[in-house]
């Protein structure tokens, strides 16, 4: 992976906890979190609701702080992290695919990408470029002009797939992001995650119900009981099925 844009391990968390409440209200979700994720590799977190999988993808993305346990991300430790910074952090680093997808409902599908490109300060062309790209490469060009409101629920889901993509992060965060997908759709967008790993060193951490995912990804964890078991993953040559991508 010499041409990656990012190498080595990219989120580290150590001894991670999170509780709720406090007294007899006290819930323990995250009980001793330890995870890797190196660059280039797609982790999948399984585990049935309420389980903590959007609670520790939350942690790591520094939209939460945990209650005990070391957190490091792009070699920086986000749980000593002031806020600003950790919003520098999100803006030059991460990416998001939240499972109600965020659109804005005044915005078009392409306005939406666009805006988050907005936020590290790209030129107005770069941003025209990357926004065709990412909706090419969701099968979106056609609805490039349309509002949120009048796409179906597979199409904003694919929307907030290119809005993350788009912005070419060393680390996507996805909760879900084939809960919205027909089967063949969900394998080329996992595919897609796939090659952009591969070329790009991106690494994604994969929040799902959905039993395709296995079938792409490096590792997989249960979430149970808040700890993590690795499951046994007996990953097939799917070589042709990877998407080659350029964004």
């Amino acid at each position: 992976m010499s041409d990656s844009r990012y190498e080595g391990v990219l989120v580290s968390c150590s001894a991670v906890k999170r509780s709720f409440g406090t007294g007899n209200r006290r819930v323990d979700v995250l009980r001793g979190i330890d995870l890797d994720v190196e660059a280039g590799t797609l982790v999948a977190l399984y585990g049935p609701s309420g389980s903590g999988k959007t609670t520790l993808l939350n942690l790591i993305g520094a939209l939460d702080q945990p209650t005990d346990g070391r957190i490091e991300v792009m070699k920086q430790e986000v749980t000593k992290m002031r806020d600003g910074r950790k919003a520098k952090l999100r803006r030059q680093h991460l990416g998001f695919i939240f499972q109600n997808y965020t659109l804005l409902p005044t915005y078009t599908a392409a306005e939406n990408i666009d805006l988050a490109l907005r936020l590290p300060g790209l030129q107005i062309f770069e941003r025209r470029r990357r926004v065709k790209s990412a909706l090419e490469v969701v099968g979106l060009t056609a609805w490039s002009d349309h509002l949120p409101g009048q796409l179906s629920g597979g199409q904003r889901q694919r929307v907030a797939i290119a809005r993350a993509l788009a912005l070419r992060p060393a680390i996507i965060l996805a909760d879900e992001p084939t809960s919205g997908l027909d089967t063949r759709t969900a394998r080329r967008i996992l595919s897609l995650f796939q090659g952009i790993g591969r070329a790009q060193g991106t690494a994604f951490l994969i929040v799902s119900h959905d039993p395709v995912v296995v079938d792409f990804v490096d590792y997989a964890f249960d979430l149970h009981e808040g700890r993590l078991k690795p499951r046994i993953i007996l990953q097939q040559d799917i070589e042709q099925d990877i998407e080659k991508v350029d964004l």
